[in-house]
């Protein structure tokens, strides 16, 4: 069945544990999302990718909705100091989390 396309989609990779209200921020305001379960390469840790379908005059309210629920968090990894006689690892502050955003041109979709 051929439907009618619309003109943008959002890929956004956040944290799995703001997945869920992020999913259902989206849906309260009329955004048709589908979640996919995805890791970082950075420290390996659970992300969802949420596939967004939108038109494009929605796009900056869905970049809103994504801001407030999805949060940066600091955590600690362990990194060896080098000039230690052992490898003693030192805890090392990161910032995690929020949202990463990409924004597509669709031209055409089917759901089949």
């Amino acid at each position: 069945m051929e439907t009618s396309s619309p003109e943008t989609c959002l890929i956004a990779i956040v944290q799995a544990q703001d997945a869920e209200v992020a999913e259902d921020a989206l849906e309260e305001i009329g955004m048709s999302v589908t979640r996919l379960p995805s890791a970082g390469g950075f420290l390996g840790r659970r992300n969802a990718t949420l596939l967004i379908a939108l038109p494009p005059h929605l796009k900056d309210a869905a970049i809103r909705s994504l801001q407030k629920t999805c949060r940066q968090r600091v955590e600690y990894i362990a990194v060896p100091l080098e000039s230690a006689p052992l490898p003693l690892p030192a805890p090392t502050p990161i910032t995690i989390g929020g949202a990463t955003v990409f924004a597509l041109e669709v031209d055409h979709f089917e759901e089949i």
